[in-house]
């Protein structure tokens, strides 16, 4: 399999330095806007065969992106950027006649008079809209495969083929213990997306409802995470999730909920009084005359790079779908999870472990992809496709999942 990797972030370098320990992958092209970043994700890794290389690519330019895909004989565009360049790159693909991956969806849109009620434009609507275009394509648009979204629907419909012959709730919760040594604020994720996510409206599904919004951070519930994380307040965000598993698993309801702690979501609730959570450019004054800027890139640019953070950076991650629902007859519940130690994932891979654990469940992703074990045409979640074969090979990586009844 060809692979064209666009950006050469956290999660970038993160997939690069986890395919490289796998045959499936033929070359993987790694591309970013910042050809540094690039080279740097490139000269790391043990590759002997030169099956990696840099490119410089504007993730934002079609054009550019469509005849490096074609001029690379690539297969298959794995999307590792933030969700601004979603759709450029998701048509690109489509262009080229290449199948495409992502780990977050095309963004959302608030409904303009009643946002915490009603959805707007949905995360993955533009995306869906052209869902017609990709099955007579007969390419496959494999979206909102990461760890949340990703991994987190893999386990829906794992629980919903082997665990549950009734579904109540899905319920997808993310929660850590880990600390940033000498940082009073600094995010293990991409702050662009995190003010995204967590300021937007939160979705929830219902079925005799539908889709419908929340004002952020509602419906706080504890949470007790495994692995000796334990309690965690969890709040409603928005996120790919909610969107997604409806389509393809039976359940009356769907959440998502992030535990963030006070202090964060103080400091979110902060950004947003101060418009500093804006996308909008604002004009400043600079050395040579005024010029435009986004008040979230600023906020972005003032906060440690959180693939550099892994050195400083202790604790455990845990993403996980908690089910409630019947089996044969009786009340069923269950947390489905997936743990990553952050000295761990530093000690094998040099990656800090919530951007880790963004990255394996691509390239397990792909490495399915590549042995036909994962077929399909269209834009497709994961939900969509068979799950056993991923967890299979989520335990071949040397990562494996857990299973806690609740009652």
């Amino acid at each position: 399999m060809r692979v064209l990797l666009v950006g050469a972030g956290g999660v970038g370098t993160a997939v690069t330095r986890i395919a490289a320990r796998r045959g499936f992958l033929t070359h993987m092209i790694v591309a970013d806007y910042d050809l540094a970043r690039a080279e740097a994700a490139v000269a790391a890794l043990d590759d002997p065969d030169g099956r990696f290389s840099p490119y410089r690519l504007d993730a934002a330019d079609v054009e550019a992106v469509r005849s490096l895909l074609v001029a690379e004989r690539c297969d298959l565009l794995l999307n590792a950027t933030d969700p601004r360049f979603v759709m450029p790159l998701f048509d690109a693909a489509l262009a080229a006649g290449a199948h495409y991956l992502d780990m977050a969806m095309s963004l959302s849109v608030p409904h303009a008079r009643a946002p915490y009620e009603q959805c707007g434009v949905k995360l993955g609507d533009e995306q869906f809209a052209r869902a017609g275009e990709w099955a007579d394509a007969g390419r496959l648009a494999l979206v909102g495969m990461g760890v949340e979204p990703g991994l987190s629907d893999v386990f829906a419909r794992y629980a919903a083929d082997e665990l549950f012959d009734e579904i109540e709730e899905l319920g997808v919760r993310d929660g850590a213990n880990l600390t940033v040594e000498g940082y009073d604020f600094a995010p293990s994720f991409s702050i662009w997306t995190t003010i995204e996510e967590c300021l937007n409206p939160p979705v929830v599904y219902e079925k005799d409802r539908g889709w419908f919004t929340t004002p952020p951070f509602s419906e706080p519930e504890v949470f007790d995470f495994p692995a000796g994380i334990g309690p965690v307040e969890c709040v409603n965000v928005e996120h790919e999730e909610v969107l997604l598993m409806p389509r393809w698993v039976d359940a009356r309801r769907v959440t998502f909920k992030y535990g963030l702690g006070d202090d964060f979501i103080a400091k979110l609730k902060t950004l947003h009084a101060l418009g500093l959570d804006s996308t909008a450019k604002v004009t400043v004054p600079g050395a040579d005359g005024p010029v435009e800027v986004s008040p979230r890139d600023v906020v972005a640019a003032c906060l440690p790079d959180p693939a550099t953070l892994g050195e400083r950076m202790t604790g455990k991650t845990c993403a996980g779908t908690w089910v409630r629902g019947t089996k044969d007859g009786a009340a069923r519940e269950v947390y489905l999870y997936h743990v990553v130690d952050n000295e761990w994932s530093m000690r094998e891979y040099g990656s800090q472990a919530v951007v880790w654990q963004t990255a394996v469940n691509p390239v397990i992703a792909l490495e399915l992809i590549a042995s036909g074990a994962w077929q399909g045409s269209g834009v497709l979640g994961p939900e969509a496709l068979p799950a056993r074969p991923f967890l299979d090979l989520l335990i071949e990586y040397g990562t494996p999942w857990g299973l806690r009844e609740e009652r």
